[in-house]
């Protein structure tokens, strides 16, 4: 199956600069905005979703903003919470790692089923794609490049269910992905390990196959733990050795203000 980005919904530039196009669903323009804006980093972690504020800025009403939040919500990108309303979700270490676990789980079963049914069109469109996220410099298109070569491995099997339950992975994935391309180092071996994966499958060796796909996952889901346990294990640190930091007593303080002509 095919998979081309340019025919691809593009993203907005910035959250900010989104409009809204009357031939879209309104709910999912919206959820797409700002998946992509979450995504990016435009909307950090915890930062709150204001309703109104973007109701006014699509010019719709507080419906469809409603719905992209439970939309969302779904997703693992929002948090709703009686009273406080929407916020985005904080990145969790063991999530991460939990997603690649189950992505390395489905989709080494999806290549195995899928391997004997490629043909030279559909290994093309695989390569191209492969091709395409290698050469793609954005971090944001590479998120989308990346997805559509794993799908393009996955599709002549022939499982929808699987294949849409691949695709919420994908997406709930997107910005734990972010942190590992945050280093050219990383995109140079996800792509090298993308290389052989295709060469497995071009030699149609399912175990190897197989195995290189849970293997990229898993490496990528440890490496994002690690990444993120490292850095709230800093931040918790820091935080605690402010609470910890003695305060002057009254005697001190009285001390220090003396003037000398009182020590005297």
């Amino acid at each position: 199956m095919p998979t081309d980005l340019s025919a691809a919904a593009q993203p907005p530039a910035t959250f900010r600069d989104a409009q809204f196009e009357p031939r879209q669903s309104t709910s999912r323009f919206i959820a797409d905005a700002l998946r992509g804006a979450i995504v990016e980093g435009a909307l950090l972690p915890g930062e709150p979703l204001r309703q109104d504020a973007i109701a006014r800025q699509f010019s719709v009403s507080a419906i469809p903003v409603r719905e992209a939040f439970r939309q969302l919500e779904s997703e693992g990108w929002v948090t709703i919470e009686p009273n406080r309303g929407a916020a985005v979700s904080l990145q969790s270490a063991d999530e991460a790692r939990e997603i690649y676990e189950i992505r390395a789980s489905l989709e080494s079963l999806a290549i195995g089923i899928a391997i004997g049914h490629h043909t030279p069109e559909t290994l093309a469109d695989a390569k191209r794609l492969l091709e395409a996220a290698e050469n793609e410099p954005d971090a944001a298109l590479y998120v989308v490049r990346n997805e559509q070569f794993h799908m393009s491995l996955y599709a002549p099997a022939d499982r929808p269910r699987l294949m849409e339950l691949i695709g919420q992975m994908h997406r709930r994935g997107e910005r734990y992905l972010r942190l590992k391309l945050g280093l050219p180092i990383h995109k140079d071996s996800s792509d090298a390990e993308h290389r052989a994966i295709f060469d497995a499958l071009v030699a149609r060796d399912i175990e190897q196959a197989q195995t290189l796909v849970a293997r990229h996952l898993l490496a990528t889901g440890e490496l994002i733990h690690r990444f993120l346990a490292d850095a709230q294990s800093l931040a918790l640190s820091s935080h605690v050795k402010k609470k910890r930091r003695p305060r002057a007593s009254a005697s001190s303080r009285t001390t220090r203000t003396t003037s000398p002509e009182t020590d005297r």
